[in-house]
């Protein structure tokens, strides 16, 4: 069993802040997070770093957070009228929660040969189990360095009211250049919130009886198991080619057909009745879909969740090329009009996002994108050779990367124990030869 060993927390704040601190104004976007767990994401890397290494990601983070406050910062939450609440983002440099730790008996090996990654995983992340809302007295940015017998994970735990996944590799990005000895990072983040001209910040969310944010008693269920797959570049060009061909088209995507086969297979090992519905949830970036667009160093949020309903027949009989143009479709619909007005629904009646617990065997949710760049983050000790979310991933929910080889997919997915042995025994899903890693 892996022991892990807590060497030192340390509060890590920015060199260098502002004489009075900055108030942000939080977004629909930003505000509908506070429910869930913060996002976690962390880097596996084949090299044990020296102490003097230790302590100048100490440095680097401080000279870092100068250029990101918010993740400095703390949330704050405020009663207001008629049963609402209203929350913004205080930059007053509390800092982040720095933590050293060793696990004496874990080597790189041990993270990336098991079929299923190895529980020790959650351990290689701080703030386990906190959620957004906690920020008022959390730290916004948790990140966790554990040492390994031959290597090191670097575990980065951000309040997702703060940032959004392509925000956090922003910042990762960021800190490795600077970590490396970069004397300016390639993009500095844009720190200000996007309002409509018709919407006023603040902008109150109902207090809701009883409150979402409230933790689930689910503190005693078995861990459902979580799981890597890898897909080539060729392998994700030849289901783009199929799903195509099946649907009469040349609109899908490679990744919305690898989407498909990956969604077809979990519900075909689950033996539903044709007439289930079945739903496909999708993260969806809106950067660039709203005119004019924001900018690309945007820090905050700009997400939309992107659903496809089908029932389980017609998923199952139309091949890939069914889902992926409902896929297809849905992507598509996110038009500036389609975001603008979902946008201005959220502000008139804010709603909160509710995935702490499992989102059910008939659903599939995916974050993440495999466009972020994971593997050019070096610390000055070289590329990571994988890349691992943390204890936010719950039944149903799966997260894309970009693999460690140019154009190849990752899909870590946590999904019953069952189903996953099922999709290894799936010949349709198989014989495109994804593997695990």
């Amino acid at each position: 069993m892996a022991v892990i060993q807590l060497i030192s927390t340390s509060t890590i704040q920015a060199l260098s802040q502002p004489d009075s601190p900055r108030k942000i104004h939080l977004s629909p976007w930003d505000l509908e997070s506070l429910p869930i767990k913060m996002n976690q994401k962390g880097l596996l890397f084949h090299h044990k770093p020296s102490s003097s290494q230790i302590q100048h990601l100490k440095h680097s983070l401080s000279t870092t957070l100068a250029l990101f406050p918010p993740l400095a910062g703390r949330l704050i939450l405020t009663e207001g009228e008629e049963n609402t609440t209203y929350c913004h983002l205080l930059c007053n440099n509390q800092g982040s929660l720095f933590v050293h730790a060793i696990a004496e008996n874990t080597s790189v090996d041990d993270i990336l040969q098991p079929k299923c990654v190895p529980s020790v995983v959650i351990s290689f992340f701080a703030l386990n189990g906190v959620r957004n809302f906690e920020g008022t007295s959390q730290p916004l940015l948790a990140v966790q360095v554990t040492e390994l017998v031959d290597g090191v994970f670097i575990g980065f735990t951000i309040n997702h009211v703060v940032a959004d996944g392509e925000s956090l590799w922003h910042f990762v990005n960021s800190w490795s250049e600077i970590s490396r000895g970069c004397h300016k990072v390639t993009k500095d983040p844009s720190l200000d919130r996007f309002f409509l001209d018709t919407i006023e910040p603040p902008i109150p969310i109902p207090t809701p009886k009883p409150s979402p944010f409230t933790k689930e008693e689910n503190q005693n269920l078995p861990i459902t198991p979580v799981r890597v797959f890898h897909f080539t570049k060729e392998k994700t060009a030849h289901l783009k080619t199929k799903a195509n061909a099946e649907a009469k088209t040349e609109k899908i995507s490679s990744l919305q057909a690898l989407l498909t086969h990956f969604w077809t297979s979990v519900i075909r090992c689950q033996f539903l009745d044709p007439k289930e519905e079945v739903l496909f949830f999708l993260a969806i970036g809106v950067r660039g879909r709203i005119v004019p667009p924001l900018p690309e160093n945007y820090f905050g949020n700009a997400l939309q969740i992107g659903v496809v309903r089908m029932k389980a027949g017609e998923l199952l009989q139309g091949g890939i090329g069914k889902g992926a143009m409902e896929i297809n479709k849905m992507v598509a619909s996110h038009s500036h009009e389609k975001v603008r007005g979902h946008y201005v629904s959220m502000a008139k009646k804010p709603t909160l996002l509710r995935l702490g617990g499992a989102i059910g065997g008939k659903a599939l949710a995916f974050g993440s994108s495999p466009r972020f760049d994971v593997y050019g983050n070096d610390f000055g000790w070289g590329k990571p050779v994988a890349v691992r979310a943390g204890s936010n991933m719950s039944e149903g929910m799966a997260a894309l990367f970009g693999g460690k080889e140019e154009g190849s997919v990752d899909v870590q997915v946590c999904l019953p124990y069952e189903i996953l042995e099922a999709m290894e025994g799936d010949s349709e899903f198989m014989v495109t030869d994804a593997f695990t890693v």
